[in-house]
């Protein structure tokens, strides 16, 4: 039976195969390299990537973030091992805290918030949304930093213009 959650279940794994093959290439002696002063670093981007599968089970669990309460500290990664492992672990947590959910329970609100700030309150459904089109918006910009390193970029939806000889 189709259902939200077996959808999200499938494009969770979906997604993750993409983002695994941009994870493994990433060069570790450039990871502090940025294209831009306001851009993030190769390392802090790729980090960002590889904790966005958290924000599943966040959003599941949790029916608020607020900022002014709760501190962030990235997970230090030193190497394309400790990113993949920090990737694994969320999309772990994601698709367990997937298999626990109901489609009923994906509607109940959840809300974006720094103090009395509200910046948004939508449902836990489109929070998953979100961590995903956030995670593939990430990889994108990922993927124009490794073009400009002059590194070939893997296929995200089918070959790229570096494995189709193009």
């Amino acid at each position: 039976m189709n259902t939200i959650v077996s959808f999200f279940e499938n494009q969770v794994k979906s997604e993750a195969e993409i983002t695994r093959k941009f994870l493994k290439i990433l060069p570790e002696d450039r990871y502090d390299w940025k294209p831009h002063p306001k851009s993030m670093s190769i390392r802090q981007l790729a980090t960002h990537i590889a904790e966005l599968p958290g924000w599943i089970p966040m959003g599941i669990k949790t029916d608020v973030l607020d900022f002014a309460a709760e501190s962030y500290k990235p997970t230090p990664v030193k190497n394309n091992g400790d990113l993949l492992a920090l990737f694994e672990e969320n999309q772990k947590k994601a698709l367990e805290s997937l298999s626990k959910t109901t489609d009923e329970f994906l509607q109940n609100n959840w809300t974006m918030r720094n103090g009395d700030q509200v910046y948004f309150t939508i449902t836990k459904q489109e929070v998953i949304r979100m961590a995903m089109s956030q995670t593939i918006h990430h990889r994108a910009q990922l993927g124009v930093f490794l073009r400009l390193l002059d590194i070939p970029i893997p296929g995200s939806y089918g070959p790229s213009a570096d494995e189709a000889g193009m």
